[in-house]
């Protein structure tokens, strides 16, 4: 979900929701590598019965990674997506359900997102290869070195899109992993896996939604299941809760910042594009033989607790002397609806509450004043109460003057003291003194002092940050001189002149401020608000009020999406801004219902709803016509070039995409006439398809479903709830199935065919209910809470104080510590052993790239040979690599 920093916030207020991941690594014997056992009890001390993965969130990592280099072909991105895969598979080890949902054709609520960063994704592309080609011809001019430019097809993040051919390769790619795995992993022997791949309409996240509310509704269900789903997205932390599952977990790599990044120009690390001086690389090793590595840290994974964070919203929301009952669940699906208003995937965000800024907080604090005078919860089921929601509006109305001026206030004193610690450390980089005296563990030391000089430690590394520090001077001191003229100083004539310039661009920001006309902070504001943003004077009240009505639409359409599943396939916000809190006037009938049994496009017709034109070549030869020829009849859809609003923010990725949105009616009478230039492979494609359901057979389930298969029953038939862990729908026939003892040919050249299947797959459909079916958002009879983790200091400590990971799900797990003996004997013991090797000894960096599943063909002999049959293995690429102690 587009909430940008929520994670941040959510972590730093509530710190005991993270528990870090204890990961079991394979281990190599004689050159042959020991894939984990995951039949063995979870490391991190808890069973998951439930393992969920929200693909889109895998796939984009492995296909155009951002900290190492990037797969070099289709086939290894597979590869890589296997590997991810096995490696959160040992971490969770779930025991009954594995499922993997791949985004779908999208509600065109999301598509209007999807089309903006399809579009800025396009133009930022072809931006930085224009900046690319102007830098190195700077640099060649000026007699720099630059390596020689790559003539490499550059991957178009755009085909991760429903209806794609690399989206249709994908689901054949993974319908063979799960062949495989079912049949040679015993640790996959009795789970369900479901894949339901991107012809299966809907977002991935809420397909796995639905899938769990349809599941509670079924008089088997286990309602103590454990759950845990993994992603990214700050959306998924609301889903969970809006499940109201007592055992829901989310895995998620942990986010590392200021990551090293290689230069797009020069391939070296520690510089951008824009500060590339063209200087030789140094050597990589006492040959350069490690110069086709980038040494990179293995991403770990980290699990958000939403069992403790409801235990921090328990305290948080819980309310004396209320009107009416306390009803802690009611106030959890309120929390989460007062969430969507600091922004989304479906609305923009209300000008006057920035999560940076303490919106959620300043939220809760006006609902805990108001909620005595609503009478009552602001939702119930996924269905808002618009009269209880106008007064909790109004509140934040009446504040939103002060906020927009507190706003300007700190903007401007975190400026002043970013300016003022510049010139601290300028003058602290003078009093150093000239750069050729030694620093660090080498800098001069006065003569006569009691103590003798302590030991040098890692001398090397010590060396090597001086020598990059001596670099850097030597760049900077270089790029000054290019802009002064190609002189190292200027002439006496003009010294006075140059003094003034350097002291002019000293006091101003090193960058321009983008240009606010609205100013907030002023009086006047919400005038020049819908003047600038919406062309319209703020004395038009029906205008105002059809963008309040649109708001309101999205706010309901969004609670019932998190909590009914889509009310709409076709509802959409039809603007770019949102209107102010003080707006939300005479709101209570301004919604009734939606419109009742919508579509979704096809996913060819969605492609032409969120593609550039640039991205064309992915659609068939006579669509991608309409998205470039002058005559076209919706060409104005596909602008060339795009203005960005800042709005208020400092970067374009902040801002907002002012594309034109798509009417579908335009663009289904033109596509009319391309219908039926189809080929059957494009119509194939441009289907919509349903979800798979695989076991291995050692499943219960096998035989049932195996003799389906041998009568050939064409009739969709009920799973035995008893036969599979309470799981409940609908099975169909596969047209292409895969069925056990039978050859599955591998889609992957590098990888050979499972010759003896143990897998069987059919189709499957979630349990069906009427369309006026309400699923209750409340704790099913029979769930039992897990017990309390937090403690009387958790409530007041947050973010601050010494803050130590927790490992594992055990509080009270014992870790290894020194005490000041021990720590007396290792240093003892490494000063005598500094040719050891350590860290940063003069042992080489691991060459991670090598050794990881990013390979040349042919190169997997090994990987294949260690599951002992298996086609894959343990995944190599995350091995951690081992450092003696």
């Amino acid at each position: 979900m587009g909430v940008p920093a929520f994670f941040r916030w959510l972590s730093r207020k509530y710190a005991s929701i993270i528990v870090h991941c204890v990961e079991e690594k394979g281990k190599e014997c004689n050159g042959v590598r020991i894939p984990v056992d995951t039949t063995k009890p979870n490391p991190n001390e808890v069973e998951f019965d439930n393992l969920y993965l929200d693909m889109n969130g895998i796939i984009h990592p492995c296909t155009h990674p951002e900290d190492k280099a990037a797969p070099k072909n289709e086939d290894e991105m597979m590869v890589a997506i296997f590997e991810y895969i096995d490696r959160l598979f040992n971490i969770v080890r779930p025991r009954r359900v594995l499922y993997m949902a791949i985004d779908g054709v999208a509600p065109r609520a999301k598509m209007n997102q999807q089309r903006s960063r399809r579009f800025r994704a396009s133009k930022e592309g072809v931006e930085l290869q224009e900046e690319k080609g102007r830098i190195r011809e700077e640099i060649i001019q000026r007699g720099g070195y630059l390596p020689p430019e790559e003539i490499k097809e550059r991957f178009d993040s755009n085909c991760i899109t429903p209806g794609t051919e690399f989206m249709d390769n994908l689901a054949q790619c993974l319908r063979y992993y799960v062949a495989d795995r079912l049949s040679n992993d015993p640790g996959w022997k009795n789970v369900t896996v479901i894949l339901s791949d991107a012809s299966v309409p809907g977002e991935g996240e809420h397909k796995i939604m639905d899938y769990i509310r349809r599941q509670r509704a079924q008089p088997n269900h286990d309602p103590n299941t454990h759950h845990c789903l993994c992603g990214a997205d700050a959306d998924l932390i609301m889903l969970g809760l809006a499940t109201h599952e007592p055992n829901f977990t989310i895995i998620r790599e942990e986010f590392k910042p200021n990551k090293p990044r290689p230069c797009a120009l020069c391939g070296q690390i520690g510089h951008e594009i824009k500060d590339c001086q063209g200087t030789p690389r140094e050597k990589q090793g006492e040959h350069d033989e490690f110069a086709g590595s980038m040494p990179t840290s293995e991403q770990e994974f980290i699990f958000i607790r939403l069992c403790v964070l409801r235990e921090y919203l328990e305290k948080e929301l819980t309310m004396a002397s209320l009107p009416f009952p306390f009803d802690f669940e009611r106030s959890v699906d309120d929390w989460v609806f007062m969430c969507f208003f600091v922004g989304n995937d479906f609305l923009p965000h209300l000008p006057s509450l920035e999560i940076r800024e303490g919106a959620i907080d300043r939220l809760v604090n006006i609902y805990k004043d108001v909620v005595h005078k609503t009478g009552g919860y602001l939702t119930e089921n996924g269905f808002v109460d618009l009269e209880r929601v106008e007064m909790i509006m109004q509140a934040v109305g009446v504040a939103e003057d002060n906020i927009f001026k507190k706003r300007k206030e700190d903007d401007e004193g975190f400026k002043r003291r970013n300016k003022e610690k510049k010139k601290r450390m300028k003058a602290q980089a003078e009093q150093r003194g000239p750069a050729y005296l030694t620093s660090g563990q080498f800098a001069p030391q006065a003569l006569g002092r009691r103590d003798r000089p302590e030991a040098v430690q890692n001398a090397r590394h010590q060396a090597y940050d001086m020598r990059m520090q001596c670099n850097k001077d030597a760049a900077q001191s270089m790029k000054a001189m290019m802009k002064n003229g190609g002189n190292s100083s200027a002439g006496p004539s003009d010294s006075s002149d140059s003094r003034g310039v350097k002291r002019k661009a000293e006091d101003s920001d090193s960058e321009p401020e983008p240009e606010d006309n609205v100013r907030l902070w002023e009086e006047g504001w919400k005038q020049r608000y819908y003047k600038t943003k919406f062309d319209v004077c703020v004395t038009d009240e029906e205008f105002r009020k059809k963008v309040v009505k649109s708001y309101v639409e999205g706010l309901c359409w969004v609670l019932r999406y998190y909590y009914q599943g889509c009310a709409s396939w076709k509802w959409y916000f039809p603007f770019h801004y949102a209107p102010f809190a003080s707006d939300f006037k005479d709101i209570k009938g301004m919604f009734t219902d939606f419109e009742k049994d919508t579509k979704p496009f096809k996913p060819l017709e969605q492609l032409m709803g969120v593609f550039p034109a640039a991205s064309g070549n992915f659609l068939p030869e006579t669509w991608r016509v309409l998205m470039s020829s002058p005559d076209s009849a919706i060409i104005d859809f596909y602008p060339d070039d795009f203005a960005i609003d800042l709005n208020g923010k400092k970067y374009a990725w902040q801002g907002v995409a002012l594309l034109p949105f798509v009417d579908e009616r335009r663009l289904w009478a033109a596509l009319a006439d391309v219908y039926p230039d189809l080929t059957s492979e494009e119509k194939k494609r441009n289907s919509l398809g349903s979800d798979l359901f695989f076991l291995g057979k050692a499943h219960p389930l096998f035989d049932f479903i195996h003799e389906l298969y041998r009568t050939e029953s064409h009739e969709g038939t009920e799973i035995p709830a008893e036969l599979c862990h309470g799981i409940q729908g609908t099975l169909n026939l596969d047209d292409d199935p895969i069925l056990p003892d039978k050859a599955v040919a591998s889609p992957i050249p590098m990888l050979r065919d499972i010759s003896q299947c143990s897998a069987i797959g059919v189709r499957f459909k979630d349990p069906q209910f009427a369309d006026d079916f309400v699923f209750k958002a409340v704790l099913l009879p029979g769930a039992k809470m897990p017990n309390k983790v937090l403690k009387p200091g958790d409530w007041e400590r947050g973010n601050r104080g010494p803050w130590r990971p927790q490992l594992g799900f055990n509080s009270n797990r014992q870790q290894a510590h020194l005490d000041q003996s021990g720590f007396r004997a290792l240093g003892h013991s490494m000063n005598r052993n500094q040719h050891g090797g350590g860290q940063y000894s003069s042992a080489p960096p691991p060459n991670s790239y090598q050794q990881g599943g990013y390979r040349q063909h042919g190169g997997h002999q090994s990987y294949q040979h260690s599951r002992q049959g298996s086609l894959l293995g343990a995944p190599p690429p995350f091995q951690q690599p081992q450092y003696p102690r």
